[in-house]
């Protein structure tokens, strides 16, 4: 029987994992989703107590692995016995899931992760124009389609994201459709994202309710679309 007790450090929610991982051990899944579905992406497994693992905990743990590839999370292993980390070689485990030898170093190396995707993000915000506008647009939850905003507005809009008032409900993490319709041809489009950013009533008051959202796996024609609408309406407003 797998027990598990959740904690959090500089956030990151780590899972002290104690007794067997084995074909009685879906709690591992079950657990790795819920956090998800917090909103914490960032998971580390301390395999501390741990003292089996079978081929089936194996799979248990890449299934877990790949939920929380799916929500762009990421984990990480740390404190792995001698006899589980044969097991992690021979199934290639190890090549695929960064191990850690202390908690310590694991928790570091999330920070170190997320500085460098700070960094390529602003590369990449740096490369795309931003176009001030006001359009309507429907945004509804990826995975549950009761939590939906209808009407509400982009005031921001650049090829890989956008920023959207009067829509509230949606907490960071969360993953969101939103549909939007391009003049003059009235083109539809629907784009896949991720809420990164909420406005705080206190500190921006002009700006509440109000969410950054960055788009996830955009397609290149879609994207194009973007950057063409974009381009075309910042050269027609410096003209006026």
């Amino acid at each position: 029987m797998l027990e598990i007790r959740l904690r959090q450090k500089d956030n990151v929610i780590i899972l002290d994992l104690s007794g067997r991982i084995d074909v009685d051990a879906a709690n591992l899944v079950e657990t790795t989703g819920q956090v998800l579905r917090d909103g914490y992406l960032d998971v580390l497994c301390n395999f501390e107590e741990v003292d089996f693992i079978d081929y089936v905990g194996v799979s248990l743990v890449a299934v877990a692995y790949k939920e929380v590839m799916n929500f762009s999370g990421r984990m990480k292993f740390t404190n792995i016995p001698a006899h589980l980390k044969s097991i992690f070689a021979i199934s290639g485990l190890d090549r695929a899931i960064e191990m850690h030898a202390s908690e310590d170093t694991a928790v570091s190396a999330f920070g170190q992760d997320k500085a460098i995707e700070d960094i390529k993000k602003m590369q990449l915000r740096r490369r795309f124009k931003r176009l001030d506008i006001g359009l309507k647009v429907e945004l509804k939850d990826k995975y549950d389609t009761k939590a939906a905003c209808s009407k509400v507005d982009v005031l921001n809009l650049s090829a890989v994201g956008a920023f959207i008032f009067g829509c509230a409900g949606f907490k960071l993490g969360d993953e969101v459709l939103m549909k939007l319709t391009l003049p003059p041809k009235l083109e539809q489009i629907e784009l896949s994202a991720k809420v990164v950013w909420l406005s705080d009533k206190q500190i921006q008051p002009h700006a509440h309710p109000g969410m950054g959202i960055e788009f996830q796996n955009i397609p290149g024609p879609i994207q194009q679309k973007l950057i063409e609408f974009i381009d075309r309406n910042l050269s027609f407003m410096s003209s006026e």
